[in-house]
């Protein structure tokens, strides 16, 4: 087997810009890359422009596995059907491929012995005479590689090889880029799903605790036959396991729930708009703080803690008028959120409990809970009742008065 391997120069990044329709593929292709297209969709469009340009009779695209074992074969444009088939899926080490594949160069071989071992004699229907192999690589990491496969033995030029350097390292740079996105969703699912279960920890801890000590007083009243305390006990576990369920369901809808991708403002204005048709209230959002300055951590945060204050205003206050004000002070910056409703009475065991009597402040979207949320960003809540009635829950963040954005 005969290989001529040509090296990749330090120099490619910088080559000048040609008139040759390599030119146009390569435009084309650094266009399509900053529109964040699908990469392998992106890599199957862009085989036809490379094959054409440089008189190939077919074109394949391999990535490595994650594992670096073996070569995928994401896209192909010309292969015989049972050779597709057996490319699918080869070792790292094979051929010229996997000389490509190891080490940033581009390799081009006339001997076929290992491939038609692989897949038969009539390789490639006996027609193909020379086939090209390129690295993917992007800062020194080979990704993958791509192959062109040639019926004559004529060599291309030195111009035509730097293009084809050049597109190794563009479509290099999106397999990264994918590779970085599919990193970073993976990361984001294990984050949502540890705060789920944080969540639903937070949602039944308190309340089966009250359940287990109510469980030994039933067990008692019902072996003393004692009807009327039994019958207290075994509803104060109804009840406790009721909340559960609806915290739990609540629990659901806010992971399904997400800020608008504007940011904060936007997503609070967003609530505002239909709050009266949903509530029957008036809600009202004041803004004196002007840009907010914080990031997106911190904007989901309170997005939240706001939320939730918003729900139980809805849901118990009985009020007819809310405002959520943001104010920047000393200490920070304040979101209030306040209604003229019923306000709230003194917590029992496991709620801040509310009938027509008070705002109700569930397990789940409790003080504590927002307590909690604050605190992971360094700040507070307090909830009170107005001196004329009605509740307010103030969220306090300590922020630098850096800009991170706003509504347009």
């Amino acid at each position: 087997m005969r290989y001529v391997k040509t090296p990749v120069p330090a120099s490619i990044r910088a080559a000048p810009k040609q008139q040759h329709p390599s030119g146009v593929v390569v435009s084309e292709l650094t266009a399509e890359l900053a529109g964040g297209r699908d990469v392998e969709l992106l890599l199957e469009q862009f085989l036809l422009p490379i094959v054409a340009m440089v008189g190939a009779q077919a074109g394949a695209v391999r990535v490595l596995t994650d594992d670096g074992a073996h070569m995928r074969l994401v896209s192909q444009l010309g292969l015989p059907a049972d050779m597709a088939e057996s490319e699918r899926l080869v070792e790292t080490g094979c051929g010229v491929c996997g000389l490509a594949a190891s080490s940033d160069m581009l390799v081009w071989m006339d001997d076929f012995g290992n491939c038609s071992h692989r897949n038969g004699p009539n390789y490639f229907g006996l027609q193909c005479q020379r086939v090209l192999a390129i690295s993917l690589v992007h800062n020194g990491e080979i990704l993958g590689i791509y192959n062109l496969f040639f019926e004559s033995a004529s060599p291309l030029s030195a111009q035509l090889e730097t293009m084809l350097r050049l597109i190794g390292q563009l479509l290099g740079l999106s397999l990264y880029n994918a590779r970085v996105e599919r990193d970073r969703m993976r990361q984001t699912v294990i984050k949502e799903r540890q705060e789920m279960v944080n969540e639903v920890h937070d949602v039944i801890a308190q309340t089966l605790a009250y359940v287990n000590m109510r469980l030994p007083l039933l067990n008692d009243a019902m072996l003393a036959h004692d009807d009327r305390k039994s019958i207290k006990y075994f509803t104060d576990v109804k009840d406790a396991v009721s909340e559960v369920h609806h915290n739990l369901r609540e629990v659901m809808t806010y992971f399904r729930v997400q800020m608008d991708p504007m940011g904060l403002l936007c997503a609070l204005e967003g609530i505002a708009e239909g709050f009266f048709d949903r509530t029957g209230i008036k809600l009202e959002i004041r803004n004196s703080a002007g840009k907010l300055g914080l990031n997106e951590k911190q904007e989901v945060q309170v997005f939240h803690v706001v939320q939730e204050a918003l729900a139980n205003t809805a849901k118990h206050s009985m009020g007819r008028h809310a405002t959520v004000a943001i104010e920047r002070t000393a200490h920070g910056l304040e979101f209030v959120v306040e209604d003229d409703g019923l306000g709230m009475v003194a917590p029992s065991v496991s709620t801040i409990v509310t009938t027509a009597k008070g705002m109700t402040v569930s397990t789940h979207f409790g003080l504590e809970i927002m307590k909690s949320r604050a605190q992971r960003l360094g700040g507070s809540v307090d909830v009170s009742t107005n001196e004329g009635g009605g509740t307010k829950v103030r969220l306090l963040l300590p922020v630098d008065a850096s800009y991170a954005g706003s509504c347009p």
